[in-house]
């Protein structure tokens, strides 16, 4: 870090000091609120953050209910965040990463680890930006690191306390050795307060007001870098139209390739077959099969006279006596 940079950053904090107010948390804030509250936090306002967690705590009955919870119903109890859909998103997300990394919601063991393993376990958090794990390393783990928004990474740059390439990468090198740690929640609220500021209105009178006191040349920063962001958003933009008529023409391709196969030879993995006999039967429709012939019914043999019925033996009772024996 540059000495001048070092002496940039003291100004921007004596400027920032006499147009916002210091805003420090809750000191009986878990670990995970500080986590989620971040999550609602980035480039938005106090004010807004805290409103939206204070209606989250109300409207759902525990943590797990809102992790079930889809966006749309979280975003809509964040009316005054902006991005709400992406705040809702990073609350769900974070949420259900520390739910299946522990099956629940504590993360309370974070402070009894070193403040670089405790920074390595949040990156495996799903839904953390750099800006929600530096509050919470900051807030809910007493450690030395200062979050910065996006609107506040565009600050720093307009006020030339970082170059693009910096700006880019979301970093500020060197603003945890020119801020004290003891200065360290002061520094992040007012930084938190301009760069929301900045984010929900770049041109209005008061936040021009505070970078020309900073720094006289932040229009021509500004200017620059935004005609490079358009033009780079319009690249994507054309790059994205390209790949989807690139897309479309190969399914085109391969419609027509499957149309035009010859018959018998398969056209790729997956698929059949065809017998060429088959293939040149294909659409001819095939003659019904041949009814086997129905056999003659047998000849009727003539008809043999019904034999003579016999008469019946009489018995006398002279033979029946006979044949008894005696007493």
């Amino acid at each position: 870090m540059t000495t001048n940079r070092t002496a940039a950053i003291a100004k921007v904090y004596k400027v920032l000091k006499k147009h916002y107010k210091p805003a420090a948390p809750p000191a009986d804030r878990s670990v995970l609120e500080h986590l989620l509250y971040a999550c609602l936090l980035e480039n938005a306002r106090f004010d807004a953050a805290d409103e939206a967690f204070a209606r989250l705590k109300e409207l759902y009955f525990d943590w797990n209910e809102i992790r079930v919870t889809t966006v749309t119903e979280l975003a809509e109890g964040m009316s005054g965040i902006p991005d709400a859909s992406n705040a809702a998103q990073r609350v769900k997300q974070a949420l259900q990463s520390v739910f299946e990394g522990s099956y629940s919601f504590d993360l309370e063991a974070l402070k009894k680890q070193n403040i670089g393993k405790s920074e390595k376990d949040l990156e495996k958090v799903n839904g953390t930006t750099p800006f929600v794990r530096a509050y919470v390393t900051q807030n809910g783990l007493e450690g030395h690191s200062i979050p910065a928004s996006r609107g506040a990474i565009e600050v720093l740059y307009a006020m030339g306390i970082i170059n693009d390439a910096e700006a880019d990468k979301g970093l500020v090198p060197g603003l945890e050795r020119a801020i004290p740690k003891n200065k360290g929640v002061e520094f992040g609220s007012l930084l938190q307060q301009i760069g929301a500021d900045f984010h929900a209105s770049p041109g209005s009178s008061k936040l021009k007001g505070i970078l020309a006191e900073v720094d006289p040349d932040y229009k021509e920063r500004l200017t620059k870098r935004q005609a490079r962001l358009e033009e780079e958003a319009a690249a994507q933009v054309v790059a994205a139209k390209e790949a989807r008529q690139k897309a479309r023409a190969e399914a085109r391709a391969a419609a027509a390739a499957l149309e035009t196969r010859p018959p018998g030879k398969p056209t790729g993995k997956g698929s059949k077959f065809t017998p060429p006999d088959q293939a040149k039967q294909k659409g001819k429709e095939a003659p019904p099969p041949a009814r086997p012939a129905t056999p003659p019914a047998p000849a009727k043999k003539p008809s043999e006279p019904m034999p003579a019925a016999k008469a019946p033996v009489k018995t006398t009772a002279s033979k029946g006596l006979a044949k008894k024996k005696p007493r």
